[in-house]
């Protein structure tokens, strides 16, 4: 059998690297085809690689904890009966041609390993103790340039919600090379010394630990979110509005389909799809919600991708997009929702399907929640809360005249970015996304 090289695959026209982080198969193992054989994890989501082919696992390219490209080997795969390569030192190979079947990438993985190695004594950094998100091939330039983490929280990056990228950071350490200070520019006014001075970014007071307590170091995607929420909190100026709905018709209407649904299709018809129907309709009547901010500029789109906000099993969140949920029918939403919701919880999405959302939708009412005040998913400018359904009195008009009944109604919570939606156009998107629930048409079908 040829031996095969397991790629890093695509995952997503924004992701371009990706961090090893646990090796499910070793050396010398067999696999068989389409069995995962390693973890990779994103700065958007974790996921799994599958082995291309049955076989063994020759040689690990791309060890645990480091960061690999895009189309880049990271294993190689033989026939069954073939037999691991023995180690060879990373000294060796700058003398002795490498003899794995891909030697570029090998002698760059081991050149790089042993440039890691000898400046890891001078480079001490701990981002645990940043409030900043860096990507892993960021953190690796740091740690091998000898950056400290309180000088790189001072630069102030070109990416995505002023992240630091690849290019910010290569272009800081040339300038400090050549005794011409930093390139980026730091967080805060620059003095006149000659070189940067690194200061501690501002935080909150520390957090006293005594006594009966427990310290629990937040997760990766944990750091992420609370990342993601504390920056979308710093760009946006967020105003929400809210509009309490009679949904008796909706409710009556799921009651009514829902045992018929679920023997036809498999599947359960919850109340998500049906928001999610009704704010795409609203959307198509308010365009000017479906935007995006960059600088002075609002970008339109013409595209309707809806996030829906998903808890995971681990306490954390994750936004699955259904793309062209315009497109869609009911019957079409419903089945990317119970899709994308299964496979969330069963951390099987790959990257490229939670990205690219113009709106997103959460159900705090799964919860049991009447309403919330949801933050913001950037760069998108507005995200509706749906709260859970209540029963309780309330006055029916009639022919005949007012009448006391009993119905069933339910918060919207819309909050959106001031800078770029008023209170009339916001106040008007909810109402409508309500008329929608409101004058749901009981002979509907799925």
């Amino acid at each position: 059998m040829a031996q095969i090289e397991v790629i890093l695959p695509k995952m997503g026209e924004s992701v371009a690297e990706a961090t090893i982080t646990t090796w499910l198969k070793s050396e010398g193992d067999t696999v068989e085809a389409e069995e995962a054989i390693v973890e990779i994890a994103t700065d958007k989501v974790d996921s799994e690689v599958p082995s291309p082919s049955e076989g063994t696992i020759l040689k690990i390219l791309v060890q645990e904890g480091e960061v690999a490209k895009v189309g880049q080997p990271i294993a190689i795969i033989g026939g069954a009966g073939d037999s691991p390569a023995p180690s060879v030192p990373a000294a060796d190979t700058t003398n002795t041609p490498a003899t794995a079947p891909t030697p570029a990438a090998v002698e760059t993985i081991e050149a790089n390993m042993t440039q890691a190695t000898a400046t890891a004594a001078t480079a001490p950094a701990d981002f645990a103790n940043s409030d900043r998100f860096y990507s892993p091939l960021v953190k690796s330039i740091a740690k091998t340039e000898g950056i400290a983490v309180e000088e790189l929280d001072q630069l102030s990056g070109s990416g995505k919600d002023g992240r630091v990228t690849k290019k910010d950071i290569l272009s800081y350490v040339e300038g400090r090379q050549n005794g011409s200070g930093p390139v980026a520019a730091p967080a805060q006014v620059a003095t006149s010394q000659p070189a940067p001075v690194a200061t501690p970014a501002a935080s909150a007071p520390a957090t006293s630990v005594s006594g009966d307590v427990e310290v629990i170091e937040m997760d990766r995607m944990r750091k992420l979110i609370a990342d993601h929420m504390v920056r979308s909190k710093q760009t946006s100026a967020h105003v929400t509005s809210f509009v309490e709905a009679d949904v008796t018709n909706l409710v009556n209407w799921r009651n009514k389909h829902k045992k018929a649904f679920e023997q036809r299709e498999g599947e359960k018809l919850t109340f998500t799809p049906i928001f999610l129907d009704a704010i795409v309709r609203a959307i198509k009547d308010f365009p000017m919600i479906n935007i995006s901010v960059e600088g002075d500029k609002i970008i339109r789109k013409k595209n309707i991708n809806i996030g829906m906000a998903a808890a995971l099993p681990s306490g954390n969140l994750i936004v699955p997009v259904i793309k062209n949920a315009d497109r869609l029918n009911l019957l079409g939403i419903t089945k990317a929702v119970n899709d994308l919701a299964k496979r969330a919880r069963e951390n099987k999405l790959m990257p490229d399907e939670i990205n690219g959302g113009t709106y997103t939708v959460s159900n705090v009412g799964t919860f049991g929640n009447v309403f919330g005040t949801p933050i913001i998913n950037q760069p998108q400018v507005a995200i509706m809360a749906v709260g859970a359904i209540t029963k309780k009195p309330a006055v029916i008009e009639t022919p005949a005249g007012d009448t006391i009944g009993i119905r069933q109604f339910m918060f919207l919570s819309h909050s959106y970015d001031h800078r770029v939606v008023d209170g009339a156009l916001g106040g008007m998107f909810v109402r409508r996304v309500a008329d929608y629930l409101e004058q749901w048409d009981m002979d509907r079908e799925i």
